[in-house]
């Protein structure tokens, strides 16, 4: 699908490429095994304009397309998804939703800094016993005429200790349902605003995900995003756009597991011969070789859609589902062809299978996802 790939975007891909090989490979490995954030690498990111790759120069982002902003995503994600996936909640999730359904004041105030990196940001809207059901807000944001006291726990949060500008999706009115959901931004410095304990996860270990409590915690009427009970709208509008990123981070998963795998194979030799030689090898890479490039072009055509205006709720999902499994299978197989070496960490490849996992989870479970299509080829 490169034709579709302008030569402004090629350097994009390649400038991706050369960051995440010079900066996120060194110590990739000791981060994920010590859960270590990568400050300075993010820093980086965001001198290159990576944070905020979609926002409008005059907020201070990079005023590209969907498409580029897949590529940055994949590019990286092919040597640390953990840097990937920090970026991609900053661009697509706070970034984008405060761009797209913000005041001009929440602009100029958040995502200025946000666009250059300078803050980080992070979207609450799981729960203990609200995960993909975001209907079922427990967390409770009170009017209080001119402000709102928001009480409640957020959980898995990405970026959820690093962040300082926090996106909440809360109840306001328990009597309309998800008509009385808002969405307000929080900062990490109002009283009452507490971070829990860090996760400790199978995979994606650099990134750090977090609990977050809100007790008695007062957000001005003017952080809320859009009209009175817009919270739930606005969520289920930015989660489509998140789940193209989810899908980049996936493909990019997979071609970074499938390079090596291929690479190993042609150098590691068996029943004297190199392993790349042997049909059983050779069909593994096959498969995985096919299912990726079939997994780009449902992830380009989400962003080309979202790109051009069109309704990308099916396209986003189906890019999400497909290229998540593609990840896991991908990953799973690269372990295989390594042998007893996949399952040390110094070949990368089983980091990457544990990376390939949260995929299917996070921004909707594959089982969310498949509802989604469903509706929407139904509806259609």
């Amino acid at each position: 699908m490169d034709f579709l790939i302008s030569e402004e975007q090629k350097m994009i891909k390649q400038a991706a490429k050369d960051f995440a090989e010079l900066e996120l490979l060194p110590g990739v490995i000791e981060r994920d095994e010590n859960q270590e954030f990568p400050v300075e690498q993010v820093k980086k990111m965001g001198e290159l304009g990576f944070m905020g790759m979609m926002v409008d120069p005059n907020f201070g982002g990079s005023g590209l397309d969907t498409l580029s902003y897949v590529l940055m995503i994949e590019e990286l994600s092919k040597i640390d998804a953990s840097s990937s996936v920090i970026a991609s909640v900053n661009n697509s999730l706070v970034c984008w939703g405060i761009e797209t359904f913000g005041s001009e004041a929440q602009k100029e105030k958040y995502l200025r800094p946000l666009a250059t990196g300078q803050k980080i940001g992070a979207f609450c809207l799981s729960e203990p016993e609200a995960g993909s059901d975001a209907t079922s807000q427990k967390t409770m944001a009170v009017d209080k005429g001119d402000h709102y006291i928001l009480n409640g726990t957020k959980n898995w949060i990405t970026n959820g200790n690093s962040a300082s500008i926090y996106l909440v999706i809360a109840q306001t009115y328990p009597e309309k349902g998800y008509k009385g959901i808002n969405a307000l931004i929080v900062e990490k410095a109002s009283p009452g605003f507490e971070v829990g304990p860090k996760e400790n996860k199978l995979g994606i270990r650099g990134s750090d995900t977090h609990s977050l409590i809100f007790n008695d915690v007062k957000v001005p009427k003017e952080n809320r995003i859009g009209a009175d009970g817009f919270g739930f709208k606005f969520a289920m509008k930015t989660l489509s756009g998140g789940r193209i990123g989810i899908a980049a981070q996936a493909l990019g998963i997979a071609e970074g597991a499938y390079e090596l795998a291929k690479k190993y194979a042609q150098e590691r030799k068996a029943f004297g011969t190199e392993i790349a030689n042997h049909q059983a090898i050779r069909f593994k890479l096959v498969d995985m070789h096919t299912q990726i490039e079939a997994a780009r072009l449902l992830v380009y055509k989400a962003a080309k859609e979202k790109d051009e205006g069109k309704d990308y709720v099916l396209s986003s999902a189906m890019a999400k589902l497909y290229a998540s499994k593609v990840a896991m299978d991908t990953a799973v197989e690269a372990v295989q062809i390594f042998g007893g070496n996949g399952f040390v960490k110094e070949y990368h490849v089983e980091r990457m299978m544990r990376d390939a996992k949260i995929t299917q989870i996070y921004e909707g479970t594959s089982e969310i996802q498949k509802l989604v299509i469903s509706r929407e080829i139904l509806k259609k």
